[in-house]
């Protein structure tokens, strides 16, 4: 047998990690009112900085929509100029949202050349409302040609600037969205921004018939953000973890989350660190984090902010996700946001809260005190529903991913079957709508805790719902589906667009009852025809069950259990009519999306098939190998002692069958790409990948990980679940 060389040192990075090399926070603490907001220039900050004509003309730009001029534009500039000048800012961009799901950024300078060969700072209106990017590079799904490079990026007023920071310098960030030649969204923000004017205008419509007058309705999301955390040691000595974000091959862990001790545990000191320091930066950036905590599995948190606006809060979920990724770096640790890094483990999430709100802070699915009295909340509460109810399939195209697949369905995701959780409360009065009328609400209570020394605490009238996709929890409904490591945006223009069109039919209804009856008895009848029609999607049980599995079967309702499945839905005929009515997407957008999703899937596979092959020829079947060998050896050094090896000999079978396993499982991998549609359409391959690719796939994994707990430790290559999980 060889000498015992330890891989590598797995303690080498926490040792070398202490509270004292802890950059950017300040010894004194973290004071967030003084630096809530002050790496970003608001609307109220720039009236300060701007005549205030200008000042009050942009107001009217962001709040009301009014046409932007140039000379606006101009003033506006000059003063985000001034400011982000002022912070040693030496660069702008027009920073945008592509359909990759990440940023994009393309840096001008400040400084221009003058005639007497100095050089004079300078932006100006033009340059503040418009930039020309190559669009050449970033995915279009079919909306132009590969050789047509032109695209245009448009400042959006509605969302602030900022400053990102760096230790050489700084650079203003403005806001924008990215368009084609011919004018269609190359981007995420202008469907989120059409999608909520869609909202805006049947929202508003609706409360006028309740005597409600106001200006605007905006709809809102809070999204808590689930993340991992490893140390450097291991990501760097994970190919698969590098390439793809999440581990390909792994066995599992004598202990994993079974104790239920991480859960909302003490947070470590290294973490917490790492935590106080992104924080910090993103209080700098206006980002209303608001809680933090322990997840479900070993080195899994979770980050959660104030609700915003649909918009601006997708623009500061995109900040979040690059500020947590980079600020690890400092602590020397990796930020995974892949839905299932580890197999076998909690999936990681981003739970959507999403609501709508009138301009005087009126929360439209507040039920109030008794909801069966609440007629207007139970108009907008029916109109979410029956959005859901009529495009489950969009609901679960729009989170439809390779890694989100891996989650849905256990460990805390909700099942692929989208369905409504609304408590016992709200249940019960749906039941009295469809039995003849309300007549009371279930009550809350108190709840006892046992001794007189606590106090008695009110009890919500329904408890929560952890295997629901979409539920209701108190004055909003939480889409739980939607996956980590994704832009929310989509998933909001979904929500935003499906109940615009649910509160449109519902108004069109109410309006015509209204002819003949007043306003309670016709909003009665129409709830009680609108429950009758989409009682099927509200679902208060175990999404786990196979009961619900088999129930949901004889409801009716979809169950896409794949992206393969789920991702052609989008552009169903009711879907591209619907976002065409609301002017959201064209039917070439919509296509487009379509394109672009099965190409990230079929890639996203590509790259894990490659990257699984690599480690297992190059890494795991060298090391199984030479383990072989020793073991060869060790049978014939054994047997010429006279001693019997029959032990030595049946490792020795167990190692060989398993490499055996990996030889087979690498060919059948072979067979499989070979056998590869011809087609160049994305979509068409979809199902290949899903049902021939992903099987060969597990099966190297299978067999690599048999490998994993028979191989000796010194000689394996790859870093373990134990050490990544654990070691902090």
């Amino acid at each position: 047998m060889s000498p015992i060389t330890q891989r590598y040192d797995t303690l080498a990075a926490a040792r070398a990690w202490s509270a004292d090399s802890a950059t950017g926070m300040a010894k004194d603490g973290m004071h967030i009112t003084e630096i809530f907001g002050e790496n970003t220039l608001t609307l109220e900050a720039l009236r300060e900085r701007m005549p205030k004509s200008t000042w009050e003309s942009l107001k009217k730009t962001v709040t009301a929509g009014e046409p932007l001029s140039l000379e606006v534009a101009d003033a506006a500039a000059v003063a985000m100029k001034d400011w982000a000048t002022e912070k040693g800012a030496s660069h702008f961009t027009h920073w945008f949202q592509p359909l990759t799901g990440s940023t994009a950024e393309k840096h001008d300078s400040f400084i221009t050349p003058n005639q007497g060969g100095g050089a004079i700072s300078e932006f100006s209106g033009k340059d503040l409302i418009q930039g020309e990017p190559d669009a050449s590079s970033f995915p279009s799904g079919g909306l132009r040609a590969t050789f047509e490079a032109r695209g245009y990026t448009a400042w959006d007023p509605t969302s602030p600037v900022f400053i990102i920071e760096n230790p050489n310098g700084s650079y203003l960030c403005i806001p924008t969205a990215f368009a084609s030649w011919k004018g269609e969204a190359l981007d995420h923000k202008t469907p989120v921004l059409r999608s909520m004017d869609a909202v805006n205008t049947q929202a508003v419509r609706a409360l006028k018939l309740f005597g409600i007058e106001t200006a605007k309705v905006t709809s809102t999301i809070g999204c808590e953000q689930e993340y991992f955390l490893i140390d450097q040691e291991f990501f760097y000595r994970r190919p698969d973890l590098m390439t793809s974000g999440r581990t390909l091959v792994g066995a599992k862990p004598p202990r994993g989350q079974e104790l239920d001790d991480h859960y909302f545990g003490s947070i470590p000191d290294r973490v917490l660190s790492f935590m106080l320091d992104a924080e910090r930066e993103l209080y700098r950036l206006g980002i209303p984090v608001k809680t933090r905590h322990n997840e479900v599995a070993p080195s899994q948190y979770e980050i959660a902010p104030i609700y915003e606006n649909c918009n601006v809060a997708a623009d500061h979920q995109q900040l979040m996700m690059i500020t947590l990724k980079k600020v690890a770096k400092k602590y020397g640790m990796e930020c995974l946001l892949h839905e299932k890094p580890f197999d076998g483990l909690n999936g990681s999430g981003k739970h959507t809260n999403w609501s709508m709100a009138t301009e005087e802070g009126m929360n439209l699915l507040e039920p109030g005190e008794s909801p069966h009295e609440n007629m207007q909340f139970l108009f907008f509460f029916a109109a979410v529903l029956k959005a859901l109810h009529r495009h489950q399939d969009l609901y679960r195209a729009a989170i439809a991913t390779a890694a989100n697949d891996h989650r849905l369905g256990a460990n805390e995701a909700p099942p692929a079957i989208i369905s409504a959780y609304i408590g016992e409360q709200l249940e019960d009065v749906v039941h009295q709508l469809l039995n003849g009328g309300l007549k009371g609400s279930m009550q809350g209570g108190l709840l006892g805790l046992g001794t007189p020394v606590l106090p008695q605490l009110p009890k919500h009238a329904g408890d929560r719902n952890r295997t629901s996709p979409f539920a209701f929890t108190g004055n909003k409904f939480e889409f739980r589906a939607v996956g980590s490591s994704q832009s929310v945006s989509f998933p909001v223009v979904v929500l935003n667009t499906t109940v615009a069109e649910a509160i449109d039919e519902l108004c069109t209804g109410l309006e015509k009852a209204m002819e003949s009856e007043p306003l309670e008895k016709a909003l009665a009848g129409l709830l009680r025809e609108t429950f009758t029609e989409i009682q099927t999607i509200i679902f208060n049980g175990d999404g786990y069950s196979q009961e619900w599995q088999d129930e949901a079967a004889k409801r009716g309702l979809l169950n896409l259990k794949t992206t393969a499945e789920a991702l052609p839905t989008i552009s169903a005929a009711k879907n591209v009519a619907m976002f065409e009515k609301y002017k959201v997407l064209n039917e070439r957008e919509v296509h487009s999306r379509l394109e672009i999703l099965a190409e990230q899937y079929n890639t996203t596979l590509a790259i894990e098939v490659d990257t699984t092959e690599a480690i297992a020829k190059t890494m795991v079947y060298p090391a199984a190998v030479r383990y072989l060998g020793e073991l060869a050896n060790s049978v014939e050094e054994v047997k010429d002692l006279g001693l019997d090896p029959s032990g030595a000999e049946e490792m020795l079978k167990t190692v060989n069958g398993a490499l055996n396993s990996l030889g087979a499982a690498l060919s059948g991998l072979k067979e499989v790409q070979a056998g590869a549609p011809d087609s160049e359409d994305a979509v068409e391959h979809l199902a290949y990948t899903q049902q021939s690719v992903i099987p060969a796939m597990n099966a190297i994994r299978d067999a690599v990980d048999l490998l994993e707990r028979n191989v000796a430790d010194d000689l394996w290559p790859l870093p373990v679940y134990r050490e990544m999980l654990f070691v902090k």
